[in-house]
């Protein structure tokens, strides 16, 4: 069987670099709530709408990598049906 899946691992330094960009970000934004110069009501207000916001990225993010591995296994299931039946039913063709 030939296997068509492709490792996608990243490197470290992209890793690393996703990772200290979301810090920066967060403290950014941490900072700029605490200089503010609001209500505490308003400030609070903008602490939930970004965690909200930061909650629902990573929660899209492992919907949609849920669903790239869902179908990179069920095109692997039929890759393998097809091989299949073309080994067991001759392969006229030569595709295999």
């Amino acid at each position: 069987m030939h296997s068509f899946l492709v490792d996608s691992n990243n490197t470290k330094a992209f890793f690393n670099m996703a990772w200290i960009a979301f810090l920066c970000s967060a403290v950014g934004m941490v900072a700029g709530l605490v200089l503010l110069e609001v209500d505490l009501s308003v400030k609070g207000f903008f602490a939930m709408a970004y965690l909200f916001s930061v909650s629902s990225c990573f929660t899209l993010a492992k919907v949609i990598r849920d669903r790239h591995e869902t179908e990179r296994l069920h095109n692997r299931v039929e890759n393998a049906k097809t091989e299949k039946f073309l080994n067991e039913h001759g392969n006229p063709a030569g595709l295999a």
